[in-house]
């Protein structure tokens, strides 16, 4: 009777021993898992520090999308006067043009 195969999984990283024979998984051996949790304060502190980063970024996204009208106009404007600035003879081509 041949050896066994000791193989590492690569998803899950457990030991693997597999028959060359019968090429089946013989024993299975998890890796140990650490605790989700390990110091609960530590969790607590997070979560709390989670809240204001959520609350913060709510704030500049509505900051934002209050100003976007502001943005938008003043950037119409600019473009605007560019195009009264540009002297070309020929208008832009436009999509139907091309056919």
């Amino acid at each position: 009777m041949a050896d066994v195969f000791e193989i590492a999984c690569p998803c899950c990283q457990s030991l693997l021993q597999i028959d060359p024979e019968t090429r089946v998984v013989i024993r299975h051996h998890e890796p140990a898992k650490k605790p989700l949790i390990e110091d609960l304060a530590a969790a607590v502190q997070d979560l709390k520090g989670a809240a204001d980063k959520r609350a913060e970024a709510f704030a500049k996204s509505f900051d934002a999308h209050r100003n976007n009208a502001k943005v938008l106009d003043r950037k119409f404007e600019e473009l605007l006067k560019q195009a009264k600035e540009d002297k070309s003879e020929t208008p832009p081509k436009r999509p139907f043009d091309l056919d």
